[in-house]
């Protein structure tokens, strides 16, 4: 018995925690900004770094697309980076995280 309601608590500790790591989907309803803001690369502070370019993110709070900028990031090994993006769906607009691949 005792090991049931050990496996339940293990069970439910995990599920609250893959829910709070999740992602969750924000539908923005206004196009974000055709056009990225131009910014000079500063000097690479390290041999295995990958500039990250900046992009628009939907600010909730002031309900307005706001320029995030670009950064430097260690690279990982034998993985490239695919860089985030705006995707139109029936819905509205919304962001695909970068990610390594």
């Amino acid at each position: 018995m005792k090991s049931k309601k050990t496996f339940a608590i293990v069970m439910i500790t995990g599920m609250l925690g893959l829910s709070s790591c999740g992602h969750t989907i924000v539908y923005v309803h206004k196009p974000p900004p055709a056009k990225a803001i131009v910014e000079i690369k500063p000097t690479k502070p390290y041999p295995k770094a990958v500039w990250i370019p900046g992009h628009w993110k939907w600010s909730k709070k002031r309900q307005k697309y706001i320029w995030v900028k670009g950064h430097w990031k260690k690279v990982k090994k034998e993985k490239t980076w695919i860089a985030g993006h705006w995707k139109k769906t029936p819905y509205g607009w919304i962001w695909i995280n970068g990610h390594w691949n």
